[in-house]
């Protein structure tokens, strides 16, 4: 589904830049601006500055008249709006909101599949049935409205849209700056889709093997003869619990490597003590 991010009368620059930052980190590239404060206002310097490398974001950006052609190619318009209103489209939470709207889009998708096998054996689909309603809101994309910093969105605005998305929020400190609601509804909209992978910056390490594990065994299992801990002659069933343990640890390679160094400093420190 395209996505469209709309400022509607955005009138600090600052706030453009960190809107593009905020919609790139989520993989999102289209921005529309209509009638901003500063006509320049994507080549400003702060607005350069707060998009920190969303450079791309910028350069696409479209800035229009009438909030109409931000519209232009949008189903699915929904709104943020904060303070509630007597009369328009019902609230919603944005992680409500988008379940809500992807199991409507997929219970379409079925249907259209479902009518699409029903008739396929019946009639050839003519051109003129690609253009049709069905096919045509498939194609349409969301688009996310954010009014002026001071005064928010116009009632009319919020009239036209088919929700008013409202971020949980402390009810005694309710107030986010436009790039930080920016962030969280492009956040949401993003693990409604399936989300990015998380990656870890810590490199994976190798698990030891069962010979690494024998390995470091044997020489453990010398090591503790050396110290007096084990006795060669008695030893119990001390080297298959350590065995166990290991086993249930499940040691890296850079543990086993550890490991063998501690045992090598035991038998070193057993030597020096019978000189």
């Amino acid at each position: 589904m395209k996505t469209r991010f709309i400022l509607i009368n955005t009138s600090h620059a600052g706030n453009v830049g960190a809107t593009a930052r905020a919609m790139k980190t989520m993989g999102f590239g289209d921005l529309v601006l209509v009638a901003p404060r500063w006509p320049n206002v994507l080549r400003r310097e702060e607005t350069i500055q707060r998009a920190s490398g969303a450079l791309d974001v910028l350069e696409n950006a479209r800035i229009v008249a009438t909030l109409d052609e931000a519209l232009d190619g949008m189903g699915h318009l929904c709104a943020t709006a904060m303070t509630p209103r007597d009369f328009g489209p019902p609230t919603r939470a944005p992680r409500a909101h988008f379940e809500l709207l992807l199991e409507e889009e997929l219970l379409a998708q079925m249907g259209q599949a479902l009518e699409a096998e029903n008739t396929s054996n019946l009639v050839v689909e003519s051109p003129a049935s690609a253009s049709a309603p069905g096919a045509q809101s498939a194609e349409a994309g969301i688009a996310f409205l954010f009014g002026s910093e001071r005064f928010g969105m116009r009632n009319e605005d919020v009239y036209r849209c088919h929700v008013a998305l409202s971020i949980p929020t402390n009810p005694k400190f309710s107030s986010l700056n436009l790039g930080a609601a920016v962030q969280l509804i492009a956040y949401e909209w993003r693990q409604a889709l399936g989300g990015f992978p998380v990656h870890s910056s810590v490199p994976a390490s190798q698990q030891a093997d069962a010979q690494q594990v024998a390995g470091m065994l044997a020489h453990w299992e010398e090591a503790l003869a050396a110290i007096g801990f084990l006795d060669p002659a008695a030893p119990k069933k001390l080297m298959p619990r350590l065995n166990q343990m290991f086993n249930r640890a499940q040691p890296t390679q850079e543990e086993i490597h550890i490991l063998r160094g501690v045992a090598k400093a035991m038998l070193q420190t057993a030597a020096q003590a019978k000189h």
